[in-house]
């Protein structure tokens, strides 16, 4: 028999596809009984082989009940890591229902960045609980950090950082880092931060040169090709663009003097760009900024507004739908068809959209190449919109046996895929140039585009040619 702690190990050669690095449903189901039985024993030799990361998933997976009995059973094995790993939306509720015992022995576990990034996110009560916790000294260091605007460097940025003067030697740096105490470095770093007498970053040391040159090398030596210095300032998606942009892995950041203050690292940098990844598809469907453990009314009403905007929209390609009321009374296949026109285009002023929108976030898109990308849109849509013409014209022929009403559907096709690959590239561009997120807006305007000129083209052209 497998023992349970060993069910519990994930592994990277799952054969199911995309179940690779889960917790498998017996793993589930082996904690949730130790905690229906109150077997603190018992769920502590399960839990201890999982990561934090894993931990975090299975508390964001179970129900608030069952999450409320795990955590207090669990008690004072939950650590610091956990709290960070954790969805923001139910951070504070895992928060709350931690002792003020647990609670600050597993923040004094946390670093700095992790600590601010928690904080920012609760009540004030609560917040005030953590710096409490805290030592002096990580407590200003947070405080201060809480001091830059939110979604900037210096929130970002952790406290901890090794740095030295940039006239030691290897031997010297070597001999600091066994020196200091193993309180007083942070638990991961990648560099050694080379500082000039007035503490100005002038270059990175990778622990790997570090360790593979000889002790009389002077660090300036060994500095690092690629050096970038963070403002304290520079907004957060910035510096994920920098470290995407440059393959950083940690980057100094400095205060309006330019003298070190903290350092972030990829692992941050990767966390930011994630975010912005998943907050601009979340927009594009106009869905907010929900997570799944969000409440039924919290829900609601980040979706309420947006499909509000689409009910006006609708209302919109229904007026234009109205002024050909005599026509769809005479030829009915008219109602039967447009539909098709109106949700082609919708689908190819989406494609062009989402591709547009990608680029914009990514910095891909620019004032060098933007017509040539419309350009390609447009023609993308014009080769599309033929194909699927020809497709459309002889269904049309067969299926209602009028050449002439093939025509028609064929023409419109055309019309409105070239349409929607124009408005679905320059609507967002444009959007962007007058300072409005264009994964936010851009949609509701490419659908309405879309519709209206779908169902204009169909129904003129078939009330010019077939009346």
């Amino acid at each position: 028999m497998v023992d349970d702690a060993q069910e519990l190990e994930l592994s990277p050669d799952a054969e199911d596809e995309g179940e690779a690095y889960r917790l498998n449903k017996k793993a589930v189901a082996s904690i949730l009984y130790a905690v229906e039985i109150d077997d603190a024993a018992k769920l502590t030799e399960l839990m201890e082989p999982l990561h934090a990361a894993d931990i975090a998933d299975l508390l964001e997976q179970i129900s608030a009940f069952e999450r409320t009995k795990l955590i207090r059973l669990y008690d004072r094995e939950f650590d610091g890591e956990i709290l960070s790993e954790l969805d923001e939306s139910i951070r504070e509720e895992v928060v709350a229902i931690l002792t003020p015992e647990v609670l600050s022995d597993a923040v004094r576990d946390m670093d700095s960045d992790d600590v601010v990034d928690l904080i920012e996110d609760l009540e004030d009560a609560q917040a005030e609980t953590i710096l409490g916790a805290l030592e002096d000294a990580d407590r200003v260091a947070v405080e201060q950090a809480l001091t830059y605007p939110e979604y900037s460097a210096g929130r970002l940025m952790q406290r901890e950082v090794v740095m030295a003067p940039e006239h030691w030697t290897v031997g010297e740096a070597i001999d600091h880092l066994r020196a200091t105490p193993e309180e007083d470095l942070p638990d991961q770093f990648y560099h050694i931060v080379m500082v000039d007498p007035r503490l100005h970053p002038v270059g990175n040391v990778t622990l790997g040169k570090l360790m593979r040159s000889k002790r009389a090398t002077p660090m300036r030596d060994i500095l690092e090709d690629t050096f970038q210095v963070i403002p304290a300032l520079r907004d957060e998606g910035d510096v994920a663009y920098a470290f995407n942009q440059y393959h950083l892995i940690s980057a100094p950041v400095v205060d309006d003097e330019g003298r070190l203050i903290g350092v972030i690292t990829i692992d941050d940098a990767m966390s930011v760009l994630d975010e912005e990844h998943e907050e601009d598809i979340l927009r594009l469907a106009g869905v907010g900024e929900g997570s799944l453990s969000d409440r039924v009314i919290e829900t609601t009403k980040q979706r309420l507004p947006w499909l509000a905007v689409n009910l006006v929209t609708a209302i919109a390609a229904s007026m234009v739908i109205s002024q050909f009321e005599a026509a769809i009374a005479q030829i009915v296949a008219l109602a039967v068809l447009m539909p098709i026109v109106a949700s082609m285009g919708g689908n190819a002023g989406t494609q062009s959209l989402t591709v547009a929108v990608r680029a914009i976030a990514t910095r891909d898109l620019t004032g060098s190449n933007v017509w040539r990308v419309i350009r390609r849109e447009c023609l993308v849509g014009l080769v599309n919109g033929l194909i699927f013409a020809i497709i459309m014209g002889i269904v049309g022929i067969l299926w209602f046996g009028s050449p002439a009403l093939g025509y028609v559907i064929a023409t419109a096709m055309v019309i409105n895929m070239v349409v929607a690959g124009l408005a679905g590239t320059g609507i967002p561009i444009l959007l962007e140039r007058f300072g409005v997120d264009p994964a936010l807006a851009s949609g509701a305007f490419v659908t309405t585009v879309t519709d209206v000129v779908g169902f204009f083209a169909f129904l003129g052209l078939a009330a010019a040619v077939l009346l």
